[in-house]
């Protein structure tokens, strides 16, 4: 087991691990921040499954920023406020889009390998932007970032990596964070982690819904624990459905990229009619909150399982050139798109809400930082556009880096955190409970919370949801500690989370379409859920 600074700290117990900082996730932000941080101090960096098992790897179409002599910081600041529907936060994003390409520079020093095409880099364009600016490694950016950054955070010394640890609960006192338990998933062992300031980077929440791009690790725990001890949450019926999932029974999870779209496909459907002309002037282009509900109304409109999206027009050898995963993927289970339309639906994709933080990272809770998809800046507003979320992740975790080390700066002793107690929870033998809460919790979200809503399906999902909780959390007490446990007892506090923060939206802007209020209101406030302090976990 690694130790962290271990001459200033002796020798600990086996379940007791101390550090300056310590980091929970590994995508873009969290293993980002913890190279940053490893020059001020030590790091003990938690995933819970294998470094490479995270949201960013998965990212195809790239990420955005102003690096041509032909776009502007002002396109880019426009152009990510017009698709926030007037909740982006304006100092936020001239702040996130001005430090972009300061921010690619430093990634491609890391060893990031950007396509370039005659010397200097493609840029894409996708969904909302005016102008070509998405930064690409042609379809599988996400996993040429991870990888480069884990063999980054691998070359440091003072970084310790623990994978298969699942955090279950922070714990704060005086509403100053000071550690967290955690679970080694490989022996069951509870440890406590012990650190001058913790990091949330645990990306988002799409397993709350039923369908979703997202891996299985994306369950909201940075979210659900920041809000158990105090955090405020913000802007969380903000779910961006991105319009373009494979449908397909032999493949789960798969992401069509909107960069397609961006090279010229079109939606069709059953009859190969195109349809997206009929909903928005920019048609395939249209912010990802427009196409989803169009093809959702499609598939309603016509009682079908999923619509069609179309390259095959294209010349076939740029098709395989420029999307060789997306190709080589469809290929396996019989669709060459250089031949035929992709069978796609819309599934959940990304939170634009989240844990409230300032552009540092920094929560209301002392010496919390969030950075990531678990955080809410205010960048991304009513709906994100694509390809600023590596950005914000990259930009977060620089600014959060700076104001972590002045905290460790200080050399404040570590305090210490009392043991977890298991009370009287025994093995369970109710796993069959387990799986169908999960399953209904995800199916609740999406028949009532998904990308059309109403104020009877919010109330349906609201009591259902509350129920639920009630009986996960008497488990959660009566039953000795599981990941499955973790992550069910976590879905069920972002759904009421998600549930609560839509009915308190009496609009539809963004993401965020109720029925009930088609119009958007007047006044343009975020949604904020302030928990009342709680020195240990509920």
């Amino acid at each position: 087991m690694k130790i962290s600074n271990k001459k200033e700290m002796g020798t600990l117990e086996e379940e007791i691990v101390k550090s300056d900082f310590l980091v929970i996730g590994s995508g873009i932000s969290g293993l980002l921040f913890a190279i940053k941080a490893a020059k001020h101090g030590t790091v003990n960096l938690i995933t819970k499954r294998s470094l490479s098992d995270a949201a960013t790897y998965y990212a195809q179409g790239g990420i955005a920023a102003v690096t041509s002599p032909y776009d502007s910081f002002e396109d880019h600041i426009r152009d990510t406020l017009k698709a926030g529907d007037g909740l982006c936060h304006r100092d936020v994003v001239e702040h996130m889009v001005r430090a972009g390409p300061e921010r690619i520079k430093e990634l491609i020093e890391l060893g990031v390998k950007f396509t370039k095409e005659n010397g200097k880099y493609d840029l894409g364009l996708e969904g909302g932007h005016s102008k070509r600016r998405v930064l690409h490694a042609k379809d599988f950016t996400g996993k040429e970032i991870e990888l480069a950054l884990i063999k980054g955070v691998k070359q440091c010394e003072n970084i310790n990596i623990f994978e298969n640890h699942m955090s279950i609960n922070l714990y704060a006192s005086n509403n100053k964070v000071r550690g967290a338990y955690i679970l080694d998933t490989t022996t069951g062992t509870i440890k406590r982690f012990i650190a001058r300031v913790v990091v949330l980077a645990t990306g988002g929440a799409g397993k709350v819904f039923l369908y979703t791009s997202n891996p299985d690790i994306s369950t909201g725990d940075g979210i659900a624990m920041a809000y158990r001890i105090g955090a405020t949450i913000m802007n969380m019926e903000f779910i961006q459905f991105h319009p373009t999932i494979l449908y397909h029974p032999k493949v789960k999870s798969f992401l069509i990229s909107e960069a397609l779209r961006g090279e010229g496909a079109i939606l069709v459907d059953a009859k190969g009619e195109r349809f997206m002309p009929k909903y928005h002037p920019d048609a395939e282009l249209a912010p990802r909150d427009v196409v989803a509900r169009a093809i959702d109304h499609e598939l309603k409109r016509t009682g079908a399982d999923h619509v069609y999206l179309d390259i095959s027009f294209k010349d076939a050898d740029y098709i395989k050139k420029r999307f060789p995963m997306i190709y080589e993927t469809c290929l396996k289970v019989g669709i060459d798109i250089t031949q035929e339309p992709i069978p796609v639906v819309p599934a959940a994709h990304y939170l634009c809400g989240g844990v409230k933080t300032d552009i540092y990272g920094r929560t209301d809770v002392e010496n919390l930082f969030a950075i990531g998809e678990t955080a809410a800046t205010g960048f991304h507003g009513a709906n994100r556009m694509a390809s600023n979320s590596l950005l914000e992740g990259a930009v977060l975790a620089h600014n959060a880096a700076i104001a972590a080390a002045k905290i460790v700066e200080k050399h404040e002793p570590l305090v210490e955190i009392p043991p977890w107690d298991p009370g009287n929870a025994v093995d369970s033998d109710e796993l069959v409970i387990v799986t169908h809460n999960w399953d209904e919790i995800r199916r609740t979200m999406w028949n009532y919370v998904g990308i059309v809503r109403s104020n009877k399906r919010l109330l349906r999902a609201r009591n259902r949801i509350t129920l639920l909780m009630d009986e996960i959390n008497q488990y959660y007490w009566d039953f000795k500690i599981t990941p499955d446990l973790i992550e069910l007892r976590n879905i069920a506090q972002v759904a009421y989370l998600i549930v609560k923060s839509a009915m308190m939206r009496r609009e539809s802007r963004g993401t965020h379409y109720n029925i009930d209020y088609p119009n958007k209101s007047h006044e343009k406030v975020d949604t904020i859920i302030k928990k009342g302090y709680l020195p240990v976990p509920e």
